[in-house]
């Protein structure tokens, strides 16, 4: 930095330098470095204090370097510039050695300021071993080296430390007192922050929020709010806490109504009521509440892209997003990682890709929380080339990446590759926990091997310590029921040592449509009415059963039994991602897209290219008794086709279509596609309910294994 020559005097009374210096610190403690540096700049005469507050500035507004070289600059120094050195220096860990330095070579005697810099950086940096042992060193302490002292201990959860050193203190101000009775609340100990609270000389705004908050955060609503009421005095932090505690009380109305008579509503306050209308599902509410605000911050944007996300408003949550970072709102972290939970729930690869590149702007690529999220929206994406790209160049790796990548291997049909990282994952020294299992055993179920996933259940508790659960035993009904062991599986669920769920039936009664088993299929449906009597899917299936094994009279009882007893069976439909847009289709309702006519015809010219081929549509999966004609225009109509042969028409040929279907794949359509990836040499990738099948050269890759 080049400094203008001009007069210097160690210290000067003059108004006008006083101003200055003032207006230095003033505008430094706003983030106007520029003004700040114009300001000393242009004063004709500067005093010691003068460079004081320009790199004190400095080092407030983490410009380090620049602070130093002013330092270095200073024609004169005093107590005061070491001591500002001192805490400079203390904002950063990697510089706590050079303050300490600092405060060892001071060629004045050190005051108790200089020493209580250095304890708060050991404190704020969580050193608190050196901060022990300096407070012990120090020659003189006052009430702030104690407060400063206390929060360390305090922060480490070591409240009986903080309460002894409390009792020690020769004087205490009303902080101190907060700050221990804040520390009580924070560990559950409410019974002695009350105590304290009560024995408290004197009391401000902040020591009642901090009470009226150990209350809410400790599930004490109610006393927190009585508490509330005879406050002398309330301000938005007093009201936010109170607010805060409905909200984690999960008690949404009086947290709407507390929010409605608050005389103000700051930004903390809205965030709030953003995320607590969230998690009741009141998304209009919680849009009104974002809509009315004038002032927004990153929280703000966060709390709705929430919102949307567990409520399933995903393309709101897309478009959300978008907008923020449209305007040059910098994205946090749960913003990050809620968007990518919608694009993998969506599996929009593009949109996956900008928000990535949002990641790698923002710095978040090394976060192992956002990396995980990115890693598993890439692989429910069906882009599991770069999910492995990602998972590789990422240390140290935690066991939800390790979780991610077996699952994803699995879903996708990779047995032996998921295995393999399986294998890895325990010789790099991770232990696996109760997903590792589930993902290990899935990739069994999914390749067929029966006897790698017996030898993977036995071992769980005796490798792992872990007990085989519901959902263990759900992968192993299925693994065995798809290999054609339905007995063996049922007598497995019989011998459980829990009660089988929903899940277990729900498995076994897929493998009996697998293998048109309907007497076990009928035990299993007889089950699930039990267990869900509003869940229509059991009895589909069933139906799928009976019409695949021509007892047309049963199907048709099923269905009228299905009707009389109103249950809902959820609709099928598939989607694909195109010019940053998603294009949803229904079974049966092609005309329902606005390019309809050129989708069927894209259809058409696809049924003949497969009757050129030798396919035939397997009647077997559609519900009615009608004849084989009428079959075959059912079947061209089902969702993932329709999705299919628009991904023909504008997907350029050499990138791959990826489909997404809310619903188990057709297994009529599964035989279709295999032969339209032939036929048009297109790679397509269909992700359903369960698994991915990558289809390819008339091939997929679950191998007809499904």
């Amino acid at each position: 930095m080049r400094l203008p020559a001009v007069r210097f005097l160690p210290s000067s009374s003059a108004p006008a330098v006083v101003d200055a210096n003032a207006r230095i610190a003033r505008l430094a403690r706003t983030g106007n470095m520029e003004g700040a540096r114009a300001t000393f700049e242009a004063m004709p005469l500067r005093t010691t204090a003068s460079y004081n507050a320009l790199f004190a500035g400095y080092f407030r507004n983490h410009l380090p370097d620049a602070a130093l070289r002013v330092f270095q600059r200073m024609p004169s120094r005093d107590l005061a510039s070491y001591n500002a050195l001192i805490s400079g220096l203390s904002l950063r860990r990697h510089t706590l050695p050079d303050a300490a330095a600092a405060l060892a070579t001071i060629p004045y005697p050190p005051s108790v300021v200089s020493f209580t810099s250095l304890l708060r950086g050991y404190v704020r940096h969580g050193l608190l071993a050196d901060a022990i042992q300096l407070f012990g060193q120090m020659p003189e302490r006052n009430h702030i080296s104690y407060t400063v002292l206390l929060g360390g201990f305090l922060d480490a959860g070591r409240v009986d430390e903080a309460r002894k050193l409390f009792d020690e203190m020769p004087a205490k101000d009303v902080v101190a007192w907060t700050a221990m009775l804040s520390g009580y609340c924070q560990v559950g100990r409410i019974a002695e922050a009350r105590t304290l609270f009560d024995e408290m000389p004197k009391r401000n705004v902040v020591s009642w929020t901090a009470m009226v908050s150990g209350y809410a955060q400790n599930g004490q609503v109610n006393l927190a709010r009585k508490l509330f009421e005879v406050m002398p005095e309330r301000n938005e932090v007093s009201w936010t806490a109170m607010l805060f505690g409905y909200i984690q009380a999960g008690r949404i109305e009086d947290a709407e109504e507390l929010f409605n008579a608050m005389p103000d509503h700051p930004l903390a306050a809205c965030n709030a009521m953003i995320v607590g209308f969230g998690q009741r599902g009141m998304v209009d509410a919680a849009k009104a509440v974002f809509n009315r605000m004038c002032e927004r911050d990153d929280g703000t944007w966060s709390a709705i892209i929430k919102a949307y996300e567990q409520n399933e408003f995903l393309m709101e949550a897309l478009s959300t997003f978008r907008e923020m970072l449209h305007i040059g709102i910098r994205p946090n972290y749960p913003s990050v990682i809620s968007v990518l939970t919608v694009c993998a729930a969506l599996a929009v690869l593009d949109y996956g890709r900008e928000v990535h590149g949002a990641m790698l702007r923002c710095s978040f690529d090394m976060d192992i929380f956002a990396v995980s999220a990115l890693i598993t929206m890439y692989i429910k994406c069906g882009n599991l080339d770069k999910a492995k790209r990602v998972f590789d160049m990422f240390e140290p790796k935690d066991v939800v990446m390790w979780n991610s990548m077996i699952t994803g291997y699995a879903q996708h049909g990779l047995g032996e590759e998921a295995l393999r990282i399986f294998d890895d994952m325990r010789l790099a020294g991770m232990v696996p926990d109760g997903i590792t299992y589930i993902g290990a055993l899935t990739a069994c179920s999914y390749t067929g091997k029966v006897k790698e996933g017996r030898d993977i259940f036995n071992s769980m508790g005796t490798n792992s310590g872990i007990k085989p659960g519901l959902e263990h035993y759900a992968c192993m009904v299925d693994l065995l029921g798809r290999a054609g062991l339905v007995e063996e599986a049922l007598d497995l669920i019989k011998t459980m040592p829990v009660e089988p769920d929903a899940v277990i039936w729900g498995a076994l009664m897929g493998a009996c449509r697998m293998h048109k088993n309907a007497e076990i299929a009928e035990i299993s449906a007889k089950k699930l009415l039990e267990l869900e009597p509003g869940n229509a899917g059991p009895y589909v299936l069933l139906s799928h059963i009976y019409t695949s094994s021509g007892r047309w009279e049963d199907a048709s009882k099923m269905r009228k039994f299905i009707s009389s007893r109103h249950l809902n069976k959820s609709p099928g439909c598939s989607w694909i991602e195109y010019d940053k847009r998603v294009h949803l289709f229904t079974s049966g309702d092609v005309l329902a897209h606005p390019e309809h006519a050129i989708i069927l015809k894209m259809l058409e010219k696809l049924d003949g290219l497969l009757m050129e081929s030798g396919y035939s549509a397997d009647g077997s999966f559609v519900l009615h008794d009608i004849d084989d004609e009428q079959k075959t225009h059912s079947l061209r109509y089902h969702s993932e086709r329709q999705a299919v042969a628009y991904g023909l028409l504008k997907i350029p040929e050499e990138l791959p279509i990826r489909v997404m279907k809310n619903l188990r794949v057709c297994g009529d359509c599964h035989s279709a596609i295999k032969l339209i990836a032939k036929i048009t040499s297109r790679e397509i990738i269909l992700r359903d309910a369960n698994r991915f099948h990558r289809f390819k050269d008339g091939f997929c890759s679950c191998r007809d294994y499904w």
